[in-house]
């Protein structure tokens, strides 16, 4: 399986040309949400190819990421004459890439698509990597396919118009990455002013974060193996998210693999003996930027119910990605019950 390589644009509306290639107008179709289509399509109407486009639209977030909308989204593909040599731009955070190469890559077995991410989470996790999915039965990406994007872009600018907790959220998943490289990057990945946020000096920690998955997928596009690596802070965050949602107070997708993370390197210490600094490390910056996530004992079971239904489980047990220390990789690691517990303690703590 290829693989797409995530680029940063300097010159997004040539590159988004480039990407489109030869096609006519009448087989390109947009996929958006509505806040997307209001923020960010005013800058792809630049582009002649795609004024006679035809465009669908879902509402934003994550709880419109259902088999509900998959079949909006084929409908308007069938009814609009879409046929095998289609091309869907999917343009919008990881919700609308998700589904929308979900759609692509089922609709007449697989059309081709190109993802612009228009949000800094959308851009390091979901855009790229050739995972697609929906949610179903309250669980997440519980539905979905190994299907590359053709091209995925990356304009900064569009960054532009996200508030603070949303660029937190993506930077979570970029802390997660360096911690699966090197101490280097893991320092470079802290030094960065979160309250600042400067796109500028975002852009080459952006590219490294990009690299770093890219290599990973390459080894191993369908997740066998070292692609796991990949899950960090996703079994404890996943369960947190989901239970998020049930009880109606959702977080974002971010701020839980955040937790995630920090549930994770704590069981890693205590098993693996990660070193306790830079555990604190992580917990500092989680305490001054991320907050907790409020959840008392008895909700417990409710937590683990959820890890056991998660797809990376192969057997009974829940598997997790641990690290011996930074960039020391240890995949299809377990835990008891007691120990997850004891993370839970741990988290609640503070």
């Amino acid at each position: 399986m290829s693989h797409s390589i995530t680029k940063i644009c300097e010159d997004f509306i040539s590159e988004l040309n480039l990407a489109i290639g030869e096609r006519p107008a009448d087989s390109i179709f947009i996929l958006t949400d509505e806040t997307t289509r209001k923020l960010c399509f005013p800058k792809l109407m630049g582009l002649e190819k795609l004024r006679k486009c035809r465009i669908v639209s879902i509402p934003s977030g994550d709880k419109t990421k259902n088999i509900d909308s998959a079949v909006v989204i084929w409908k308007f593909l069938s009814e609009n004459g879409a046929t095998r040599k289609s091309l869907l731009i999917n343009v919008g955070g990881g919700v609308v890439t998700d589904i929308g190469g979900f759609a692509a890559s089922t609709f007449k077995r697989g059309i081709s698509y190109i993802n612009v991410s228009t949000t800094l989470l959308g851009a390091v996790d979901a855009a790229t990597g050739g995972k697609t999915g929906i949610n179903f039965l309250g669980l997440k990406n519980e539905i979905g396919i190994f299907a590359p994007a053709e091209a995925v872009l990356i304009d900064v600018d569009f960054f532009k118009t996200l508030d603070a907790e949303n660029l937190r959220s993506g930077y979570a998943e970029m802390v997660k990455h360096a911690l699966i490289d090197t101490k280097e990057e893991w320092a470079s990945v802290l030094k960065y002013d979160i309250d600042k946020f400067d796109l500028d000096e975002l852009r080459p920690l952006l590219l490294n974060s990009f690299r770093i998955k890219e290599r990973i997928v390459e080894l191993d596009p369908h997740e066998a193996n070292i692609r796991k690596a990949l899950n960090l802070g996703h079994t404890f965050g996943h369960a947190f998210e989901s239970w998020s949602y049930k009880i109606e107070s959702p977080v974002l997708h971010g701020y839980a693999v955040m937790w995630g993370l920090l549930c994770e390197l704590y069981l890693s210490h205590i098993k693996l003996g990660f070193p306790k600094e830079e555990l604190l490390r992580l917990k500092y910056l989680i305490k001054e930027y991320y907050g907790s996530f409020e959840f008392h004992c008895q909700q417990y079971d409710h937590l683990f119910e959820l890890m056991t239904h998660d797809k990376k489980n192969d057997s009974k047990e829940i598997n997790f990605t641990l690290l011996a220390d930074v960039g020391d990789i240890r995949i299809n690691q377990t835990a008891t019950k007691d120990e997850i517990f004891e993370c839970f303690d741990w988290f609640r703590e503070g």
